[in-house]
């Protein structure tokens, strides 16, 4: 068995997903380059899943550095598990800038990406940031052609998601995290008062007994709950030491404790 397929999960439409995967968004003031150097550091380290958007305004730089590693050999493209979502030229904005919000039919928007699937322009299809109402709105669609495969959300500790987890997994969605850490506070999007995540003395004793880190702590948590987690890094040394959550589990009373942090907080504003 490959190692992509060791470390994956199999999805409701027959493809595996890697349970790790890399986030990929960065600030201005990180050059392309270094995006670049980041994805093939990753690769070579045994990252499958690469998690990006067309607003990230990097997607360029990622697929330059993913044909370079599968021309050198370091990966196969049939391993590789590429997330995307639509860009900025979907939300229309006046002549002032600002966004046109609308009504939108969500189970209109789902059967344009059933087609984009039959039209072999994307493998699996999921969504993002959404509740359990909404994925009863696509799930109870008459005509449905396939469901979302996944449903990727704010989801940490301190934000477990347990309900949604629960209904994700009765009706065989794989529930996907972004802001696994918590997130910088010094992004614009992100409320500031919030306590730091990898701060927290409960995770940072569950990992000193284990001798890691609280961030491996934090994604070996989502993995043990069968959630797919996101992380992100750029730095080769956190990239080698995110990948090592494979490497050993957590007890029971450690999932409980975590499970306890709970506080449903959320690092990224609802308006954002």
């Amino acid at each position: 068995m490959s190692q992509t397929r060791l470390f994956s999960l199999k999805i409701n439409d027959g493809f595996f997903m890697p349970m790790l995967g890399l986030g990929t968004s960065a600030p201005p003031q990180v050059a392309k380059s270094e995006v670049e150097k980041a994805i093939k550091r990753a690769i070579d380290v045994g990252y499958c899943h690469i998690d990006s958007a067309y607003m990230y305004q990097n997607e360029e730089e990622i697929g330059r550095a993913i044909q370079m590693k599968i021309a050198d050999g370091t990966v196969k493209r049939g391993d590789l598990f590429y997330t995307t979502k639509p860009g900025e030229d979907f939300f229309p904005k006046d002549t002032h800038g600002n966004i046109i919000f609308d009504t939108v039919d969500l189970c209109t928007t789902w059967e344009a990406l059933e087609k984009c699937k039959d039209a072999g322009l994307a493998k699996s299809i999921g969504v993002s940031n959404f509740n359990c109402k909404q994925l009863e709105m696509i799930l109870n669609k008459p005509g449905l052609k396939y469901k979302p495969v996944c449903n990727q959300v704010e989801c940490h500790p301190y934000l477990n998601q347990s309900k949604l987890l629960e209904f994700c997994k009765s009706k065989d969605i794989l529930l996907v995290a972004y802001a696994t850490l918590g997130s910088d506070l010094r992004k614009k999007w992100v409320k500031k008062d919030n306590p730091v995540l990898l701060q927290d003395p409960v995770l940072n004793t569950i990992a000193e007994k284990h001798r890691r880190t609280p961030a491996q702590v934090t994604l070996r948590y989502q993995l043990q709950r069968g959630v797919a987690a996101l992380a992100k890094s750029f730095n080769e040394k956190r990239l080698k030491e995110n990948f090592q959550v494979f490497e050993f589990q957590l007890t029971p009373e450690d999932m409980q404790s975590l499970d306890g942090l709970n506080r449903n907080m959320r690092y990224f504003e609802e308006d954002s």
